[in-house]
């Protein structure tokens, strides 16, 4: 697999790596065998990267992947901290971070973190001088190698790339979120910070599977956060209402090269974007992890599709979602 450096890690990772939201919760249920399968498939397709958070599962995520690190050495850990907690600018403190990091730790069974990404705190935090010297201060301990921020907003994306020691910003990107690509990647490739790009099916949708009648379960956030009733809406169908994500799909599916799922031709598309480092699909079976893996295998789609996913996406999808993050 095509490697690529981490922003300011120094890393090599694979232009693939693994989202393990799905591994923890909020996707329905997934056994920790099925777990450890879809681990070591997307390991033996070429993945080095996979992103996890605290809050997954309330550990359980991190502890999966705790238990196939010590089978698979030299891969990259990046997880994420802070949304275990209410959401209030004052939470994020030296303290907290230390607690939070040591759990992390502990349940990834290392002594430092190989990336530590501030989980999409409120935008105030961005700006708080002291939240960054306190993340300076976890890498002078030890704690953690390097840090991050993971980002709703474009606005916040540009404010952490402005920071000297963030060395990755984590932003959904995908064919149904094009607004990133006018000032993130260019200045987070200038200032030399990584891109981690999430949510690149838009929870699926991109994948082309899904249709008016398909249902999602009680425990899936497909169902329950449509509108935004337990988290940023923008991280389910990535703020798409569903309907209009449909027409999209269909219109998009006209493009795929032969011999290209949908899925795969969706992540090809985020590994064109210059800038990016890492695209991180989930997976919840080895099978799809060999696929997701795989789209590293095609080569760049063509200028005339680039410039027609932009269409579709000027089209339909612009008025929904271009003014919102």
């Amino acid at each position: 697999m095509e490697q690529r450096v981490l922003g300011r890690t120094g890393r090599q990772v694979g232009v693939v790596g693994l989202g393990a939201w799905q591994l923890g919760a909020d996707w329905g249920e997934v056994s920790e065998a099925d777990a450890l399968a879809t681990l070591n498939a997307a390991v033996d397709a070429g993945t080095t990267l996979i992103d996890t958070a605290d809050v997954y599962g309330d550990g359980r995520s991190e502890k999966i992947i705790g238990k196939l690190i010590k089978e698979r050495p030299g891969l990259t850990v990046a997880t994420k901290m802070g949304r275990r907690v209410q959401q209030t600018p004052d939470v994020y403190t030296l303290d907290n971070f230390r607690a939070w990091t040591d759990r992390s730790r502990a349940n990834l069974g290392v002594d430092t973190l190989d990336l530590v990404q501030l989980h999409c705190p409120p935008s105030a935090v961005f700006e708080t001088d002291e939240v960054f010297d306190a993340l300076d201060t976890l890498v002078a301990e030890g704690r953690i190698a390097a840090y991050g921020v993971s980002v709703e907003t474009v606005a916040e994306a540009l404010t952490a790339i402005a920071r000297p020691g963030v060395a990755t910003v984590q932003i959904i990107l995908n064919a149904f979120r094009l607004k990133p690509l006018d000032e993130v990647l260019p200045a987070a490739e200038k200032a030399g910070v990584g891109i981690i790009a999430r949510v690149p099916l838009a929870s699926g949708l991109l994948s082309g599977k899904y249709g008016p009648q398909t249902v999602f379960g009680e425990d899936d956030h497909r169902n329950f956060n449509r509108q935004g009733e337990a988290f940023d809406v923008g991280e389910t169908f990535s703020g798409v209402e569903y309907g209009v994500g449909l027409q999209a799909v269909e219109r998009l599916r006209g493009l795929v090269p032969e011999g290209m799922t949908m899925a795969q031709f969706a992540l090809r598309w985020i590994i064109d974007q210059p800038g990016v480092s890492v695209v991180i699909p989930g997976a919840r079976n080895p099978g799809q992890a060999e696929a997701n893996a795989a789209a590293a295998q095609f080569p760049p789609l063509p200028a005339e599709t680039h410039d027609a996913v932009r269409q579709v996406y000027d089209d339909l999808i612009r008025p929904q979602v271009h003014h919102r993050w």
